[in-house]
């Protein structure tokens, strides 16, 4: 489920969705000088990243699905966990986590999104396709 071939993989390790094998982050998510910046092509196959300008606007969808499910899911914790802490607690810790987890979220919902467009190709050339490309 979790290994190289599943769009998971390319999800969680930050790996290129056609080859898994490139770096798809110039850097980690929380070197915020540059948190989110891709790269312009896969150094293994030489896929483009972004297919038009704009593409990664669909990930603002994602990360509001992302940031929706981390609310939900602090907020359920408390009310089964934690009854007695009030509604002050669980708004301040929502914000807390939030704000911690922010570029992780932003980084990751770029992944998702071109892991929709983009798929795995197991046995394609692709030292042959990169240097096609450039």
């Amino acid at each position: 489920m979790f290994g190289k071939g599943s769009k998971l993989y390319s999800i969680f390790r930050h790996k290129c969705p056609r080859c898994q094998e490139g770096d798809f982050f110039v850097s980690h998510p929380y070197n915020l000088s540059k948190a989110g910046d891709l790269h312009e092509s896969c150094s293994n196959c030489g896929l483009k990243y972004e297919a038009e300008p704009g593409f990664y606007y669909g990930a603002m969808y994602v990360a509001y699905a992302l940031t929706v499910a981390l609310f939900v899911t602090i907020w359920v914790s408390f009310i089964l966990f934690l009854p007695s802490f009030s509604v002050g607690w669980q708004i301040g810790s929502i914000i807390f986590f939030t704000l911690i987890l922010g570029p992780y979220l932003y980084a990751m919902s770029k992944i998702i999104w071109a892991n929709f467009f983009f798929s795995y190709e197991k046995n394609a050339d692709f030292h042959r396709t990169a240097s096609k490309d450039k």
